[in-house]
């Protein structure tokens, strides 16, 4: 069962910058991930865009639909910025029905060492063997349909919109 992982950026793949005293984009540390996780599934990863979400355009969540209908995968990770995940995975909803697409993020940088990105990934990469086709959200070990979640800025959280 292959993969596909797309890369658009977020915290995940954030860099202190030392000279500007900013957090910056150099290059994805997703495969380094994969390797230290001693991952052994068939996966594909394609760097689609390094940007904060809250910078995401209309046109970048166009760009990350096109690229899931177009993979010839059926189960897709999409690392993304938190800020604007659930905004995202409705777009993909909308726009790619038929697959099971996984989003997911760190809330803080992988370089840093004690990031939540490479559980992160993990668990979403296990999610998306598991799911049915549709659209989530997998954050610290837990998933959401992309319809039943929200990111708590005040407790730092993806939480569910209702309990079903």
């Amino acid at each position: 069962m292959p993969i596909r992982i797309l890369i658009t950026g977020g915290t995940f793949d954030k860099t202190y910058d030392e000279l500007h005293g900013t957090l910056a984009f150099d290059e994805s540390y997703v495969t380094h991930m994969l390797e230290r996780g001693r991952c052994m599934l068939d996966v594909r990863v394609d760097v689609l865009m390094m940007v904060d979400s809250l910078e995401m355009t209309n046109a970048d969540r166009a760009r990350i639909v096109a690229a899931c209908r177009e993979c010839g995968e059926q189960r897709v990770v999409i690392t993304h910025g938190t800020d604007t995940m659930v905004e995202t995975a409705q777009v993909l909803a909308a726009g790619v029905p038929h697959k099971t697409i996984v989003l997911t993020g760190a809330m803080i940088p992988y370089a840093f060492g004690s990031s939540d990105g490479l559980f992160n990934l993990g668990s979403a990469l296990s999610f998306v063997q598991a799911l049915p086709p549709g659209v989530y959200v997998a954050m610290n070990g837990r998933v959401f349909a992309w319809n039943n979640v929200r990111k708590n800025r005040d407790a730092g959280v993806f939480e569910a919109l209702r309990t079903e």
